[in-house]
């Protein structure tokens, strides 16, 4: 069963990052959890293909549950993107979304409202840029 974020109410903010193909690193700082790093083998797709993209959630809950719930949640967080785009259904409005398995073959999604997620300016990707580095030089070798 999918640990789904759909209202994103644990979700505070983060970025992810595809601008090296095959691979999407970032950081998602979760209710319970702080800063999480993830490096998710894969792509976006469509309009954010191969883009750096930041969150944040106007309704986020500091929710003392969160860490009870999502005790199983590994950190950092290793996987395979499943589908992460910002229009991800034909049927549907336009919309972020996150989706991916974990290397346990937990399952994760996450949406958000169309303005709640952003293509990040030059000056949004130089403050991560560090970040970004650190992650695939530090996960990388941890992925099966």
């Amino acid at each position: 069963m999918a640990e789904t974020f759909a209202n994103a109410r644990w979700v505070k903010e983060g970025f992810l990052d595809n601008r090296i193909v095959g691979s999407v690193v970032g950081q998602i700082t979760f209710a319970g959890l702080e800063t999480v790093d993830v490096y998710l083998v894969g792509d976006f797709v469509g309009e954010i293909a191969g883009e750096i993209v930041g969150f944040q959630n106007p309704r986020f809950l500091d929710d003392p549950q969160a860490g009870e719930s999502l005790y199983d949640f590994s950190i950092p967080q290793l996987g395979k993107v499943s589908l992460m785009s910002f229009d991800p259904h034909p049927l549907l409005d336009p919309h972020p979304y996150f989706e991916w398995f974990s290397t346990d073959q937990q399952h994760y999604r996450i949406e958000l409202q169309p303005d709640e997620a952003w293509h990040m300016s030059d000056d949004q990707r130089d403050v991560v840029e560090g970040q970004a580095q650190r992650i695939r030089q530090e996960l990388a070798p941890l992925l099966p």
